[in-house]
């Protein structure tokens, strides 16, 4: 059996790679235009592997099912003036998506997808409206 060194190219490409990918987000994120990234401010953006068991459980999903993002929060169209913050949050997993996407302009465009779809619900559009719009 033949074992990798802690500091070899293979561990030195995933991080290279995540990097690429955190990339591939940040250039998402600057194409939204105003006043919609003024929306942003109020989300945290994390970048995971994949979804816990619960994640996939709360959205409808199987262990087998894929997840290229999810939106956690309160919309904004839902929030109340009287009610206790939390703060929304959108997650991006990154292992569906380079799985499922291995050309790079491909998966460019469907992190960009990800991201307005995921940001969408945090201004409260629902899968249909998000359908008719090609976002989904």
């Amino acid at each position: 059996m033949t074992r990798r060194a802690r500091d070899s190219v293979r561990r030195r490409s995933a991080s290279a790679a995540d990097a690429r990918f955190d990339d591939l987000v940040l250039r998402a994120l600057d194409t939204i235009p105003e006043p919609f990234a003024r929306a942003l401010d109020e989300v945290a953006i994390v970048v995971e592997e994949a979804p816990t068991r619960q994640q996939l459980r709360e959205s409808g999903l199987g262990p087998e099912d894929g997840l290229y993002g999810l939106y956690e929060g309160v919309p904004l169209t839902e929030y109340g003036a009287d009610w206790g913050f939390l703060p929304s949050k959108i997650t991006l997993f990154r292992k569906a998506l380079v799985e499922d996407f291995s050309d790079p302009a491909e998966l460019e465009h469907e992190v960009w997808v990800t991201v307005i779809h995921e940001l969408a619900h945090h201004l409260g559009f629902g899968e249909d409206r998000l359908h008719d719009l090609g976002v989904d």
